[in-house]
Formats: C-alpha cells, sequence, structure tokens
C-alpha cells in the first residue's frame, strides 16, 4: 500500500503548480520553467500502481521493519525509521493543543501532505544530501545547520561557488506553525513545499535545475529504496522531492525548552515560578503580559507559545524602506525558539546579540511610514520609547534563553545521516 494516496498526492502536485505561477522572483520563474506538467506527473504516479511497498514491511505508525536503504556512499541510517509522525504529531504537549490561541491553530501542514515516517526519512536525507547542488558542493543544511536551530552564523551565506545569499538564513525552528504558509523573509513563497525547491534553483545557492537533479538523483544508489518507501514506487520527480523535503522541514517541532517545561508543570495561571529563576519569570511577565498589566506586550506580536507572528511587518529597522522584502519593510518573523543559538538577527544580519535586538525596540525603533501599529505611541503615533532598566533588559534576555531546546538541537531525528569520513 502506498503511505501517500495516489489523488492526494495528484492534489499536491496541482497546487505546487498552481502556486509557482502564483509567486514572484527569479527562483519562482525557475520553478514554473522546470517543474513537468500535472498530467506528465500523473501519468507517472499512475504508472506506479503496480509498485508498492509489501503490506508486511510496514509496522504500526508507518515504521519498517527492514532495512529500507543499504548504507552505502556514506550515508547512515538506521534500520527502521524513525518515528517522526509520534515526535512531530501524536507528542505534541498540551500546550500547544490547548487554549485560547494555540499553537496548532497555527499549522499550515496542507491535507494532501500530513507527515509521514518514511516520507519525513527521505526528506532528511534530501536536506543534507550535497548532491543537490550542482557541484556536490552544499546541502540544504550548510545554510541550515542543526546546533543553531536550523540557521547560519554568518551574516549571509555561501553558496555553492562561495558566491553570498542576499539575506541572512532564517531558522526553521518551528516553521510548521505560521498559518499563512508563506515563506522566506519577504514571503515569496506560497507554501513550504513551494520553498523547498526554490534554493536548490537559485543560481547563487545551489545552481541546479530540476530536470538534472530527477536525473542525477536517480542514478545514487541510496534514493530508489528510499523513494519507494515514501511514495510505493522507486519514480523521482521534482513534486516528491518537494513533498518529502516539507515533510522533514515540518517535523522540526521545537517543545522540549525550560519554558515548555514549565508550562507543562505550572500549577497557577500565569506563574511560572515554580520552574523558572526570578529574572526568568520576571521577563517572561514583561514579554508576554500587555501595557495595562505592567508587561511590554511583545506576545501581543509574537503569538503561542512558539511566538510568531500572523504576517509580515515593518518594525522600524530604517526610516525610509532599503530592502523591500515582503512589501515596505515589512519582513516575516520566524519563531522565537532557539533564538539563543541563532544570532546574528534580523532579515540582514544587522544586529549581532540579542541585546542588540532588546535595545533596538527600546530605543532603536525608527519611524517608517508604515511602522507596525503595536511599535508606535497610542497617543502620538511616534515609536515606543520603552526606557528598560539595565536589570528588565538582563530579564528579558534571561527569559528568551527559557526558549532555547537542547533535546530538539541534539536529536538524531534531525541529525546528518551522511557519515563523515575520517582524515
Amino acid at each position: 500500500m502506498n503511505l501517500i494516496q495516489e489523488p492526494l498526492l495528484k492534489a499536491a502536485l496541482a497546487t505546487i503548480l498552481t502556486l509557482s505561477l502564483a509567486a514572484c522572483g527569479s527562483e519562482s520563474a525557475a520553478l514554473n520553467e522546470q517543474l513537468d506538467s500535472v498530467d506528465e506527473q500523473i501519468d507517472i504516479i499512475e504508472s506506479d500502481d503496480t509498485s508498492t511497498v509489501e503490506e508486511d514491511e510496514v509496522v504500526e505508525d508507518g515504521v519498517v521493519e527492514e532495512e529500507v536503504v543499504e548504507n552505502a556512499d556514506g550515508l547512515n541510517l538506521p534500520a527502521t525509521n524513525f518515528d517522526y509522525v509520534s515526535y512531530a504529531d501524536t507528542n505534541l504537549p498540551d500546550h500547544f493543543k490547548t487554549g485560547i490561541d494555540t499553537v496548532i491553530s497555527q499549522d499550515n501542514t496542507p491535507a494532501n501532505n500530513p507527515i509521514t515516517n518514511a516520507g519525513a526519512t527521505l526528506g532528511r536525507v534530501l536536506f543534507y544530501d550535497k548532491a543537490l547542488s550542482i557541484n556536490d558542493a552544499i546541502s540544504c543544511a550548510g545554510c541550515h545547520q542543526q546546533s543553531t536551530g536550523f540557521s547560519d552564523t554568518a551574516v549571509l551565506s555561501e553558496g555553492f561557488q562561495g558566491g553570498l545569499t542576499g539575506r541572512h538564513s532564517m531558522s526553521l525552528s518551528n516553521n510548521r506553525f505560521y498559518q499563512s504558509g508563506h515563506f522566506f523573509w519577504d514571503e515569496r513563497a506560497d507554501t513550504l513545499e513551494d520553498q523547498v525547491l526554490m534554493p536548490i534553483q537559485d543560481t547563487t545557492e545551489m545552481g541546479m535545475t530540476l530536470d538534472a537533479l530527477v536525473v542525477k538523483l536517480a542514478e545514487i544508489s541510496y534514493y530508489p529504496a528510499l523513494f519507494t518507501a515514501a511514495f510505493g514506487s522507486a519514480e523521482i520527480t521534482s513534486a516528491r522531492i518537494a513533498i518529502a523535503l516539507a515533510q522533514f522541514n515540518r517535523a522540526m517541532v521545537s517543545y522540549q525548552s525550560p519554558y515548555d517545561v514549565a508550562l507543562a508543570t505550572a500549577t497557577q495561571a500565569n506563574d511560572l515560578s515554580h520552574a523558572l529563576t526570578v529574572n526568568e519569570e520576571a521577563g517572561r511577565k514583561l514579554f508576554e503580559s500587555p501595557p495595562p498589566e505592567g508587561g511590554l506586550g511583545c506576545g501581543g506580536c509574537h503569538k503561542t507559545a512558539v511566538q510568531v507572528t500572523d504576517k509580515a511587518h515593518n518594525i522600524g529597522l530604517d526610516l525610509t524602506t532599503i530592502d523591500a522584502g515582503a512589501g515596505n519593510g515589512e519582513f516575516k518573523v520566524p519563531s522565537l525558539r532557539n533564538v539563543e543559538l541563532s544570532p546574528p538577527y534580523m532579515h540582514d544580519g544587522r544586529l549581532a546579540t540579542l541585546a542588540d535586538v532588546i535595545e533596538h525596540y527600546n530605543s532603536g525603533v525608527q519611524d517608517h511610514p508604515i511602522l507596525a501599529d503595536a511599535l508606535k505611541d497610542p497617543m502620538t503615533g511616534q515609536p515606543n520609547q520603552l526606557n528598560l532598566s539595565d536589570l528588565e533588559k538582563q530579564q528579558l534576555e534571561a527569559f528568551l534563553h527559557t526558549l532555547t531546546d537542547d533535546a530538539f538541537i541534539s536529536s538524531e531525528l534531525f541529525s546528518d545521516p551522511f557519515v563523515v569520513e575520517e582524515s
């Protein structure tokens, strides 16, 4: 039986093609040129019906009992697939699923591409495989490293020939929980399935065409078994690559930080002092409480327990628009999970430390014409000046440190599956 059924995959293919036509920028143009037609893809899928995973190879939760790939070409996968479904869906903590403004309500997973164990396993291999670049020089993980919450310590990331990306690499932690589903700082990708193919084709980042990639992956020994496990046949298409990469990305859920532990064990409303230090708890209240209650109202924009915004915003980095972003200097805001690990900050990496970020909101917000309303004084319309004390700044930063999820950044589910050869 196929782990992803034919009707669902047909719908996903149609969605990907439609969204690629609607997207803007050079990357989306390349995507439009390289994607095969929906009819051609459906013909391929229909021809796959006689090549499926055997019933006795699949056990509960989609874990394949037998080894799905030979550990060839440096690939080191376990004998059974990791259980991404349990990690990213079944085992989500209650504070992701309950309350007025829930994390799960922001889920951008489409009905036709849920996370599966075999699909996310394939996505993990693709994410770390340098074969996705034209000269085998870089993988997706080259710009999104697990130790930094899947961001990059460099201001701008290096592409396959040493060229630099136009913007700082955004953290991928909890990218699933952004309801609009738009991706990149400028939100030019309408879905995650759309986004994951764009860096592959970018002339600075990875330099491939999708047609060339399909041919290249078909010649690599471990991919036929991985695609068969995920889709029921060994056929490799750009649509299937997008589906698997999107599943792996959406499985990157971070929910085991000290803040999560505190929420999970709390016995009183709006009181985490049983698990957080005095400074951490004071910083949390400054961050989450609205001004009438003595807070700063940061939680009004950084919503839910994973601190995500509802849309792109202009946060007053400049007086005038230097980079249009999603429009007039507005940029997407990623989840703040693991933010301690992902400097530098902002779309251009201009702020080196969390202390710099806090100072920006304290005294550095510029009076841009479309500055977000939350950053304006409601009486004067001018940028807010928070006038925080040094202690309050330290408390805010202490709270942000509680969002670091050591289990996530060290989890084998998201680690490099390729063996590093000893020199």
